[in-house]
């Protein structure tokens, strides 16, 4: 078992449930995560409609570093390192999309929410699939986010989402949410 929590025997066989387009449930800072390969439209879909979740939202992308989500954004160089210089943290920025990042991550608008996590279960995960996740709260509309595996399985377990064993910090909250262009405070 690594510090991470995961064993590499799990790493592999989340690397291997994600890339068949499956589905997880995993610990991140304050609540259990919902996830997929976020270029995996089907699999995307599939996250949406479990969660009931209005497909013009848009969704996180989180990475085990920085690298794994720059070609998801337009921002310049400059820009982009004053992000990464706050990273891992609890911090989700909104910032421009690149050209040809789908609409089922953007909500149909021209920019992407993006995140390194604090949490370093969700940072393995998405070094064991060798790129980033979708991250939205492991909750259906309307019900309260996971906030342990036990809740995440009673959600989700039914409907074939893996669930990745792990605590979340439950004194945290939900990440803080920055509209970078404008530096706006979306959720604090």
């Amino acid at each position: 078992m690594d510090h991470d929590g995961l064993s590499p025997f799990q790493k592999r066989e989340i690397a291997r449930h994600l890339d068949a387009g499956g589905l997880i449930a995993y610990p991140t800072e304050a609540v259990f995560g919902l996830g997929c390969d976020p270029l995996d439209g089907p699999a995307v879909m599939r996250l949406l409609a479990l969660k009931q979740r209005d497909p013009a939202k848009g969704l996180i992308l989180i990475a085990d570093h920085p690298d794994g989500l720059r070609p998801y954004t337009s921002l310049d160089q400059g820009d982009w390192e004053r992000i990464c210089r706050d990273w891992p943290a609890a911090r989700t920025v909104i910032v421009p999309a690149a050209a040809g990042v789908p609409d089922w991550l953007t909500g149909g608008r021209d920019e992407i929410a993006l995140r390194v996590p604090a949490h370093a279960t969700a940072r393995a995960i998405c070094a064991a699939f060798g790129g980033p996740i979708v991250s939205t709260s492991a909750n259906r509309s309307g019900r309260p986010p996971a906030r342990s595996a036990l809740l995440a399985r009673r959600a989700f377990a039914a409907d074939g989402v893996r669930i990745i064993p792990g605590a979340v910090d439950r004194r945290a909250r939900p990440s803080q949410i920055i509209h970078w262009p404008t530096g706006r405070i979306i959720r604090s």
